[in-house]
Parts: C-alpha cells; sequence; structure tokens
C-alpha cells in the first residue's frame, strides 16, 4: 500500500532512515514521505513520524493544480469528514501564493460528502513541501503522551546522561530488527535501547561492565536478559544476534578499564560487535564524535547521521553493516 508520512523536523535524516524498517522510501520531500509498505499498521512502530495517511495523489502546489487533481479524485464520502492542509517551508510557488485556508476550503468543497469540523470521522490532509503538495487520506496520528511517559526520569532506575525514549526506539527501528528477533545492547546502561525492543515484542539481550548498571536495569526492565560483561569479550556465540544498537560510553569509566584509550575500546567492540552479527544484518552504534576511520576498518558504513543533543554534545550515528 502506498502510504504518506508527516514527518517530524527535529532531524533531517533520521526522519526518513526510519522509515525504512516499514517499507521502500519513492519519495521525499523536507517533512515527508511517499513510502510503499506492506504493512500499514507496522508505522505504529515509528517515532519521528507525526500522521500516517493513505496517499491518494500529488501535484504542483497551487490552488488550480490541487483542484484539478481532486476532480480527477472524484472523492465521495458518507462520513463526516474535514480537511485541514499543513505547509511546510513555504510549500507555494512563489508567483502564486497560497494560503493553509485557501487549500482546506478547497478540500471541503470538491469532494462530495458532509463536512464536520468538530467531530469528524474521516481527515483528508494536504501537505505542501518545497515544490509539492501530497494529499491523502489520515489513517492514524501519532501521541507524543506514550514517549513522554517512559521519560527516563520516571523510571525506577536512572542515570545521568542516558537516551531518551523516541531516540531510542529511532534507532532501534533503523536497525530493521522484528518481533521475536534477538536484540544486543552491549553497553545498556539503565536499559532504554531494550525497553523499546521488549514494547516491540524482541528478544532484548543487554550487557554492562558495570555492576550498578546491570543490577538498575533489572528494575527497568520486564523481559530482557542482562549479563554483566565486557563488550570487547561478550560470552555470546559467533553469528548469533539478529541486530545490535548501542549508545557507546563517552569518556574514561569503569566500563573502559581494560582498554587504554576510547579508540582501542571503539575497535574492540565493533571487532565483537561483527563477530556476534549475524551476516547481512544491520548494528547501530552512537558515539559523542565521528569514528568513521575506526568503524570503516572493522564492518561496512551504510549510514551516517547526526542529533544535536545541546551544545556540548552531538551525537553522531552510524548504521553498519556486517
Amino acid at each position: 500500500m502506498k502510504l504518506l508520512f508527516e514527518l517530524s523536523g527535529e532531524n533531517p535524516t533520521l526522519p526518513f532512515s526510519e522509515l525504512g524498517c516499514i517499507g521502500t522510501v519513492l519519495e521525499q520531500r523536507l517533512q515527508v514521505a511517499v513510502v510503499e509498505s506492506p504493512d500499514p499498521g507496522a508505522a505504529q512502530r515509528l517515532a519521528m513520524t507525526h500522521v500516517v495517511l493513505e496517499y491518494l495523489g500529488e501535484c504542483a502546489p497551487d490552488l488550480a493544480e490541487f483542484r484539478a487533481m481532486l476532480t480527477d479524485l472524484a472523492i465521495t464520502t458518507t462520513q463526516p469528514f474535514a480537511g485541514r492542509a499543513k505547509k511546510v517551508h513555504g510549500g507555494c510557488h512563489e508567483r502564486n501564493p497560497c494560503s493553509q485556508k485557501e487549500f482546506e476550503r478547497m478540500i471541503g468543497t470538491m469532494i462530495d460528502g458532509p463536512v464536520s469540523l468538530a467531530s469528524p470521522e474521516v481527515e483528508y490532509r494536504a501537505i505542501l513541501s518545497e515544490n509539492r503538495c501530497y494529499f491523502g487520506r489520515v489513517l492514524f496520528s501519532f501521541e507524543r503522551g506514550s514517549f513522554d511517559a517512559r521519560n527516563p526520569g520516571k523510571r525506577d532506575f536512572f542515570h545521568p546522561g542516558v537516551m531518551m525514549p523516541r531516540m531510542a526506539r529511532t534507532l532501534v527501528n533503523i536497525a530493521r530488527g522484528d518481533a521475536g528477533q534477538i536484540l544486543l545492547d552491549p553497553f545498556c546502561g539503565t536499559g532504554g535501547i531494550l525497553l523499546e525492543a521488549e514494547l516491540l515484542d524482541m528478544v532484548p539481550l543487554g550487557s554492562d561492565f558495570d555492576p550498578l548498571m546491570v543490577l538498575g536495569s533489572t528494575k527497568n526492565l520486564s523481559s530482557s536478559s542482562l549479563m554483566l560483561a565486557d563488550a570487547t569479550h561478550l560470552p555470546v556465540a559467533d553469528h548469533s544476534i539478529d541486530t545490535v544498537v548501542t549508545d557507546f560510553p563517552y569518556g574514561q569509566s569503569v566500563c573502559i578499564k581494560k582498554t587504554d584509550t576510547m579508540d582501542q575500546l571503539y575497535h574492540a567492540s565493533l571487532e565483537e560487535i561483527r563477530r556476534v552479527l549475524k551476516p547481512g544484518r544491520r548494528a547501530v552504534v552512537v558515539t559523542h564524535r565521528d569514528i568513521s576511520p575506526i568503524a570503516a576498518n572493522v564492518m561496512t558504513i551504510l549510514e551516517k547521521h547526526e542529533q544535536r543533543v545541546h551544545k556540548s554534545l552531538t551525537r553522531r550515528v552510524l548504521v553498519l553493516g556486517h
């Protein structure tokens, strides 16, 4: 099924990469993507999407083109409906400026059915981004509350500097793991990545060199298996892991006491990740600086992303292939 996605604007690349876990991205503009997906319901797992729509069509972002497209679609409905429009970074021809309200009125006029702005059963939406206007029927929207409820500060065990749930879910999705598959986090910390894997019905396996983290994580997790282990010498069989997602440590600490430098830790850990990962599968690793030269000597770099957290911290995300 061809789907239309209204995406979060918090990162320029991660939302598009995340969509790969539910289908094939056919087209993309700022905060908009068209995806061919065999299972629209799978989009419920996404973290950086605001709205999922059934793709109905697209045109140039002006009213005349939009009217022609709606005429060709000839939509009829017996359900009360509302028409909405959103402009992303302009989204209209400079020589033919237009407003969201004009597009919304056009939807209400051109669709044959009862309009109900107060309590619609169906919503049709136009999204104007760059040089295109995309049109679709809303299938579902995302509530931010579920992620906010899992804020690290609300968990039984907390440690400063941990990753927020939305980012953790995005990385798990980019790693392309499915229900029933094993996800390994060799630097699990308080278990945030493992928690997102649990919620996706995966088989989460976490390890940490710090006994406090392993013990604390048991308070935050329900079905994950945890190990006290050195990430450079994991008690895990060769090629037994379906996917790896981890946030590497950012400084000297007890968890790296067996190595002399951070570069040695990165290299040795990546070698171990390559050993346990099944051929053809993905690992997603996060660091505070670019370790591409180190990673490229161990695995294939498939994607690179950046996420600014605050003034002194930008996360570097590498997607690696076996």
